[in-house]
């Protein structure tokens, strides 16, 4: 099984069979890339370093825009993919089996976590799980400690506040606060940053 095999298999039937074969490449899987990450986290890199183990980590050529405060988790890896100038600050967990996609231009906190992962309620069948795809829209900023579950759409130009857990998608240009996450306000796209 390639990466590949695994990310198209889980788009098109989201279900990880307890004992499969996807699940055993998932094992694989996190091993690469807790290899690649526990590079990334330990000592200093300078941001073209960070870039190029970006890349090693997804698979894919991350654009030079892209900036990253390590440390970063992820238990995949090659499922992730960010938009040009997207910033993720330290101690994000990326568990991305199902898909994470950023936006261009996206923001994201302190210890972020988006999980793409749920288990199986059955306790008889606890080890098999479902995946679902998060797509965070441009320009997005998700406040720290905030978690972002599987299946999971954030529209462009919204806010997550911090601490918040969105179970649900959320529209464009709004504020959303709360666990559940719930929005609290409506947007302008043009919305200037004021203070007090």
């Amino acid at each position: 099984m390639t990466s590949e095999s695994f990310i198209e298999g889980v788009r098109d039937n989201g279900f990880i069979k307890s004992g499969s074969e996807e699940q055993r490449f998932m094992d694989i899987a996190a091993r690469e890339a807790q290899r690649i990450t526990a590079e990334i986290n330990t000592g200093y890199h300078s941001q073209e370093e960070l870039t190029e183990l970006l890349s090693a980590l997804t698979g894919r050529e991350v654009d030079s825009s892209v900036r990253l405060f390590p440390p970063i988790y992820s238990d995949f890896g090659k499922n992730i993919l960010f938009g040009k100038g997207v910033f993720v600050n330290s101690g994000c967990c990326f568990q991305d089996q199902g898909g994470v996609s950023l936006g261009d231009g996206t923001f994201v906190g302190h210890q972020v976590v988006f999980a793409t992962l749920n288990h199986s309620l059955s306790p008889a069948d606890r080890g098999s799980m479902t995946a679902s795809p998060i797509t965070v829209g441009k320009n997005v900023w998700i406040g720290s400690h905030a978690t972002i579950l599987a299946g999971v759409t954030v529209g462009d130009n919204s806010v997550v506040a911090a601490g918040a857990v969105v179970t649900r998608s959320l529209p464009a240009n709004v504020v959303a606060a709360g666990v559940p996450a719930k929005v609290v306000k409506y947007l302008a796209e043009d919305t200037p940053l004021t203070k007090g």
